[in-house]
């Protein structure tokens, strides 16, 4: 099975899972609440065969047709037909879906790219891996960040440590893994929970840390624990992302789960788990997610741009300011994209990644720039945001008529129309889920003062602690001091 569609997913979905939702375990396939997020997530394998020419390739080894995210790039025809991809893929919830699957299969098919970082036992288990997710087309989920209580130590160290993930003995068949991870979004509705290094390990830590692996959801002893669902049951129209985009956010608990040898990619190898990051994940990864940022950028320029206009306001000057304010962001994401796919090149391992240091630097600035969009448009949709109604009551006799009198737009635009473009806002920045994706826009690649400083750091050390060098060379120019290190 290769390309699955909406129905084959949800097919896949019927298994033992534990999925812990509110104070009840809970059959995901039968919950009410989740039967929107599950659908939507449907949705998208339909999508891909919907726009085959866009999301799909012929598989190199069978012919048969997957999901280009899952390409191992070799060269600048590789990553345009990834960009082709992702950018249909985005469009299907208009960047709204954080984690879809596509994004988790660019980080494998990167590792496996690069699979001479990993010892030999671990690159032959992680490329049988990567065929396994070929061949059935799996949905996977990721948990990278260790879940500590006490910022004052390393997140491995004291309590820290007695919560995170970690080998706790081994068996003929497998390593036993104890604790903690966080956080998985699309975990109750994914196939594969993928566990990979997020950074390295703090110096001390112990090597039974180092693990990267996948296990089924539904092995035994892995818990999925739920937010707060923030999806609703109500009509598509009327919610237009909440009826279906609620990907669901998870702490994983591991009690005592086995890990078969087969599935353990790095088994307790410091030196490797700490490597791994560094051999081109962000030049691999970033291409899908800088897409997916421009896709929902524009369509905020978009919604923001028909709120004006349904306003009649869009030539006032500070709503015009705020439209081109998210106009620029559009701009320079893509711009940076391109930037970053011309100065692609082999990484290592006949890998073809892009350049991502303009990539790194949209990652640090993305998550102000979310919260600005928001806040665009809530300050745009105002009073509208809280007094629109039900597009429902358009179609009752009794108070449609008043509505389509006392709530039109300006220049003729209907009633029913007017409510549809501020239900839309109001579901994208101000429902439940709309504050669910802003807080998941501040983190969804670190936090911009983590970035910020990660980005230092690495300039600082690929110049040798020059930085730029212009600063040495106008001090050179007027017969300064040099600058000695």
């Amino acid at each position: 099975m290769t390309a699955r569609t909406g129905a084959q997913y949800k097919a896949g979905l019927a298994d033992s899972r534990t999925v812990w939702l509110g104070s009840q375990k809970v059959d995901i396939l039968t919950h009410p609440a989740f039967a929107g997020s599950i659908e939507g997530m449907a949705g998208y394998f339909d999508w891909q065969n919907r726009f085959a020419d866009d999301c799909l390739v012929d598989d190199p080894d069978t012919g048969a047709p997957m999901n280009a995210s899952l390409i191992l790039p070799r060269g600048a025809d590789d990553l345009a037909r990834r960009h082709r991809a992702f950018e249909r893929l985005s469009q299907y919830s208009y960047g709204m879906l954080g984690r879809t699957p596509d994004y988790v299969n660019v980080t494998l098919a990167g590792f496996t790219a690069r699979a001479d970082v990993f010892s030999p036992t671990g690159a032959d288990r992680l490329r049988r891996f990567y065929r396994e997710v070929v061949d059935g087309d799996l949905s996977m989920t990721h948990t990278i960040i260790q879940p500590a209580i006490d910022k004052s130590i390393p997140d491995t160290h004291g309590i820290n440590g007695e919560l995170a993930a970690r080998v706790v003995r081994r068996t003929d068949t497998g390593v036993v893994v104890r604790g903690a991870k966080v956080l998985a979004t699309l975990g109750p509705f994914a196939d594969e929970l993928f566990v990979y290094p997020a950074a390295p390990l703090p110096p001390g830590t112990p090597a039974e840390y180092a693990l990267c692996f996948s296990v089924p959801m539904a092995t035994k002893g892995l818990h999925t624990l739920c937010r707060d669902h923030c999806g609703t049951a109500d009509s598509r129209q009327d919610h237009p992302f909440s009826s279906r985009f609620d990907e669901q956010d998870a702490y994983m608990i591991f009690d005592d789960v086995e890990v078969p040898y087969e599935r353990l990619f790095i088994d307790c190898d410091i030196e490797v788990y700490n490597g791994l990051r560094r051999a081109g994940w962000a030049a691999n990864v970033f291409q899908q997610t800088s897409i997916r940022a421009a896709v929902k950028l524009e369509f905020a320029y978009d919604l923001c741009l028909r709120m004006a206009q349904v306003t009649n306001s869009e030539t006032k000057p500070d709503v015009a300011a705020a439209l081109g304010e998210i106009w620029a962001y559009a701009q320079l994401t893509r711009a940076a994209t391109r930037a970053a796919e011309a100065g692609a090149h082999d990484q290592g391992n006949g890998a073809f990644f892009l350049d991502d240091r303009p990539l790194r630097a949209i990652r640090s600035m993305m998550p102000a720039w979310m919260i600005r969009v928001n806040e665009i448009i809530k300050s745009l949709g105002s009073h509208n945001l809280l007094a629109t109604p039900s597009l429902s009551l358009f179609d009752n006799g009794e108070i449609g008529p008043l509505l389509e009198q006392l709530m039109p737009g300006a220049r003729g635009v209907s009633a029913r129309e007017r409510a549809e473009v501020f239900r839309t806002a109001w579901d994208f920045a101000g429902s439940a889920l709309g504050g669910r994706v802003e807080l998941y826009e501040r983190f969804y690649l670190a936090s911009q003062q983590k970035n910020f400083t990660r980005d230092h750091s690495q300039f600082l050390q690929e110049s040798g602690g020059a930085g730029f060098g212009l600063f040495s060379d106008f001090l050179r120019e007027i017969g300064g001091s040099p600058i000695g290190r």
